[in-house]
């Protein structure tokens, strides 16, 4: 699928020349700093130092004060606390971290997570009426209740307070909860609003810490969870989440929990290997997750509190056959959605793909509808069925506001949510008919041509003759990578290739090169394209061509060199 390149303008070069001679870097390094907004020493210091002592003051955060006094109260009187989260990794880190944390100084706990296809998501009816048998009177909701007006108003009734840690979007309404944290509230004027509902909670412990008086090393124990919170509920990595990161991904490599480091063992990462977010997103996010999609999100709580390690590893052998199943499910759902792509005549001229089995698993079609976008770029819904509704997942693609066109059918679906890149839906059996019609024809009417060509987004043009070890080792500063501080990706044009290209991988799929370029005629540029074997024979006989790729390290048999990592090829004509 031909990708269009997008390069971002480069800052005002007198700017990327003033802050090159502050701080010591090649200009280009320069101007990737600005484009991430570092302009001056002493912004570039806190990048390149993410320091605990600078994250903001949780009392700046609306609410805390009224939580704080009512967990004190609950703490004082031995009430019975649950701590409720949602099935998700965001959810069931918050939950474990704080259900930790608490458990230290008050037993009188226990921890709910819902159960997705019996509940759904967020704070259920069920969850309270739970705690209302098991004799709770505080409960402490994380990644979840910002919308549950009416759910908070129901536990209010049986003598159920709740206090909300939630990074969500709030409704007209705030839930009339004993205490609301939500940075997204109109009315909190806490500096960042970008956490994770991890993050709210750490948060809210910060702020229980600073009140009681405690040794901050306490708290800081379970970074490791809020780093895996932020990997996977994709926040932007850039100011307080930037520090939260850093410093969860130096525990997580240093000293994680039991639960944690067990989920490495199971997945067979090296225990040499140094774990990034990208790691987080492919390796341990998903494992988390597939517990809450295949069996129930409690499993993933139970491992992540665990405190012995012949236990943790049980219980994470336990999610990894999860997640083995779900890859499977995963598979073949997606190699039966591609048929049914291929088997439909019109496919080719619909501007979205919305597909329909009421055999697929419902706990990864939103996973299938990702991929299916890789290879159909479109507005993607996949649906099945459920308790005698039809559900679905939805997700978009670059620029296209997927939750309006969704929005403008909703007369037709049950219930929905979303923004405006992923959504869920649900509808009777008799009305997919008239919404696959009716959300076809608003896609058709308001998708620019543009946003059904994939964008690559290109920090700068590099001449290769600057790739050195020096370059890259600045570059590698700027980890954590994510959204809002992205592995920097640059265009290299007139490339060619020295003659050793090949295919590797178990079906030839990918592509090995030594890329070469004439400013540099004794320079040679190991490189590798994954899924990109069938340009082989195009890269052999082609005199030039334009690489955009972004820098890695490459070790192998105890040698560490600089390697390409190649996103896209585009042949000079």
């Amino acid at each position: 699928m031909e990708k269009k390149w997008i390069v971002k303008p480069l800052p005002q070069e007198e700017k990327i020349a003033e802050l090159a001679s502050a701080i010591n870097v090649d200009p280009i390094i320069a101007a990737l700093l600005i484009q991430r907004s570092v302009n001056t020493f002493d912004e570039a210091e806190k990048f390149f130092n993410p320091d605990l002592k600078n994250l903001y003051d949780p009392f700046l955060m609306d609410g805390m004060q009224e939580a704080i006094h009512r967990i004190d109260t609950a703490v004082e009187k031995n009430e019975k606390i649950m701590v409720y989260g949602d099935y998700d990794v965001d959810g069931t880190t918050s939950v474990a971290m704080v259900y930790s944390y608490i458990n230290r100084f008050h037993t009188n706990l226990e921890y709910y997570i819902p159960e997705r296809y019996n509940e759904g998501y967020g704070i259920s009816y069920k969850g309270i009426d739970y705690a209302q048998q098991s004799g709770v009177s505080l409960v402490i909701a994380l990644d979840c209740g910002i919308k549950a007006v009416e759910k908070i108003k129901y536990a209010s009734e049986r003598g159920i307070d709740f206090i909300i840690c939630d990074h969500h979007l709030p409704g007209d309404e705030i839930p009339k909860a004993v205490a609301v944290l939500n940075p997204k509230k109109p009315n909190c004027s806490y500096p960042f609003k970008e956490l994770s509902g991890c993050g709210v909670g750490f948060k809210l412990l910060q702020g229980y810490s600073i009140h009681k008086g405690f040794d901050m090393e306490l708290l800081y124990k379970y970074l490791d969870m809020v780093a895996v919170s932020i990997a996977s509920d994709i926040v932007p990595i850039i100011n307080e989440n930037r520090i939260l990161a850093y410093h969860g991904l130096k525990k997580l490599n240093a000293n994680p929990c039991e639960g944690l480091k067990a989920i490495r063992k199971t997945a067979k990462i090296e225990p040499s290997q140094e774990l990034t977010i990208n790691d987080i997103v492919f390796k341990i996010g998903p494992r988390i997750n597939a517990a809450g999609r295949i069996k129930k999100g409690i499993f993933a709580v139970d491992l992540l509190i665990s405190l012995d390690e012949t236990d943790a590893y049980e219980k994470a052998k336990g999610i990894n056959i999860c997640n083995d199943e779900r890859k499977d499910l995963d598979q073949t759902i997606f190699q039966e959605a591609l048929k049914l792509i291929s088997d439909d005549p019109d496919s080719p001229n619909k501007k979205s793909t919305i597909l329909y089995d009421p055999e697929w698993h419902k706990g990864v079609v939103g996973i299938v509808a990702s991929r299916l976008i890789e290879y159909h770029y479109k507005p993607t819904i996949i649906f099945t069925k459920s308790n005698g509704f039809i559900t679905g997942s939805a997700r978009s693609v670059d620029g296209f506001d997927l939750y309006k066109a969704i929005d403008a059918c909703g007369d037709l679906l049950e219930n929905y949510g979303g923004h405006m890149y992923a959504a869920g839906l649900t509808l009777k059996p008799e009305k997919l008919y008239d919404f696959k019609t009716r959300f076809e024809r608003i896609v058709e009417e308001t998708i620019e041509p543009d946003q059904l060509i994939p964008r690559i987004e290109i920090d700068a043009e590099l001449p290769p003759d600057r790739i050195n070890d020096k370059f890259f080792r600045i570059i590698d500063r700027f980890q954590p990578f994510g959204p809002g501080n992205m592995t920097p990706l640059f265009v290299s044009n007139g490339m060619s290739d020295s003659g050793y290209g090949k295919t590797v991988g178990k079906n030839h799929e990918h592509l090995k090169l030594d890329l070469k370029h004439s400013s540099c005629p004794k320079a040679i540029f190991p490189s590798i394209a994954f899924q990109m074997g069938s340009l082989v024979e195009k890269v052999a006989i082609s005199k030039h061509f334009n690489v955009c790729y972004s820098i890695e390290k490459n070790e192998f048999m105890g040698q560490t060199t600089l390697q390409l990592r190649i996103r896209d090829i585009h042949m000079e004509s």
